[in-house]
Order: structure tokens, then C-alpha cells, then sequence
């Protein structure tokens, strides 16, 4: 279990990987192929990588000790790195909406994925690391 923040402090971890699991979500209403969006594409992954990012974004609820119990950073590392997994999935071998067209090419939003799964491993590894950012009322 991790132990609550003390006060004045909060987990870096956590919060990095949050911010990948949100910009994995926003990733999913732009366009992954020519003018087909992630949840247009996909359907069931689209599904299951909004429910990995969810649980990254509650991990950093855990983290500030807000819900009980916090995710391990065992479990938030092993999430973050099967959510990078799916994405570059997708970014290698083309889903079977867009397996019919010639050269559909790749879009923005899988790109951002690719990062936000990204920000998701680097976060889940500063939680693994316990770092966190002091914070100083003034």
C-alpha cells in the first residue's frame, strides 16, 4: 500500500501519469486515421483505453490520499505499460476499419496517444520511485 502524502506534499508519479491519461482520452475525439477519429475506429479498444486511463487518473486520486485504497505502484506501472502496448499496437498494424483503404494514413490523435501512454509509464515509474514535489504555503 503506499502511505498517504504528508502534508505539503504531492506524488509527482501520479500526477504525470494522469496528465498522459487525459491526453490519452482527448487523443481518442481527434483523428487517429485520415479523418476517422479513435472512437469511430475501434470497437472495443477505444472502450478499454478510456477504462486504463480512468484508473491512472484515479491513481492520483490514491495518491493524494483522497480515495482509499491507493492503486500500487506495481499495479499503475503494469497498467501504463499494457495501455502503451495497445497504443503501439495500433501505430504498427492498422485496426480493420481502415485495413481496406490504401495508405490510410496516421493522424494526430495517435500520435497524442502514443504520448499521453507514454507520460502514463514515466508517471507510473516516478510512483514506483515515490518522488514527489514539496509544497510551501506561504
Amino acid at each position: 500500500m503506499t502511505p498517504s502524502p504528508t502534508r505539503g506534499q504531492v506524488p509527482l508519479g501520479p500526477l504525470v501519469a494522469s496528465l498522459g491519461g487525459v491526453l490519452l482520452i482527448v487523443s481518442l475525439f481527434l483523428d487517429w486515421y485520415e479523418e476517422i477519429t479513435g472512437f469511430t475506429v475501434f470497437e472495443f479498444l477505444d472502450l478499454l483505453l478510456v477504462m486504463l486511463a480512468l484508473s491512472t487518473v484515479a491513481s492520483l486520486a490514491g495518491g493524494l490520499g483522497l480515495v482509499r485504497p491507493a492503486l500500487s505502484p506495481g499495479v499503475s506501472l503494469a497498467v501504463a505499460v499494457f495501455t502503451v502496448l495497445v497504443v503501439a499496437s495500433q501505430v504498427i498494424n492498422d485496426p480493420p476499419a481502415v485495413a481496406g483503404h490504401v495508405g490510410p494514413g496516421k493522424d494526430v490523435g495517435i500520435w497524442l496517444a502514443l504520448g499521453g501512454a507514454g507520460l502514463m509509464v514515466g508517471g507510473a515509474v516516478l510512483g514506483y520511485a515515490r518522488i514527489s514535489l514539496a509544497v510551501d504555503k506561504r
